[in-house]
């Protein structure tokens, strides 16, 4: 099974979405907005790792508020 992208819009807007739904210390919000403004392969690895780890309901909600 092939794993989805997300391009560095969508990480971008991703990290806002945590922001506002965990608050704005949540350090994977961080680093889901470092990873949008440099691109690096290294920085969309370790946010897409970040982004795993969130409580499940968390996750939902953000990828959620992308699609609407």
């Amino acid at each position: 099974m092939e794993e989805t992208k997300i391009d560095r819009a969508a990480m971008g807007r991703l990290a806002k979405a945590l922001v506002f739904i965990c608050g704005p210390d949540n350090p994977t919000a961080a680093v889901l907005k470092a990873a949008a403004e440099s691109g690096s392969e290294q920085d969309i690895t370790k946010a897409r790792k970040a982004f795993l780890k969130l409580k499940p309901g968390d996750r939902r909600a953000a990828l959620t508020m992308l699609a609407d």
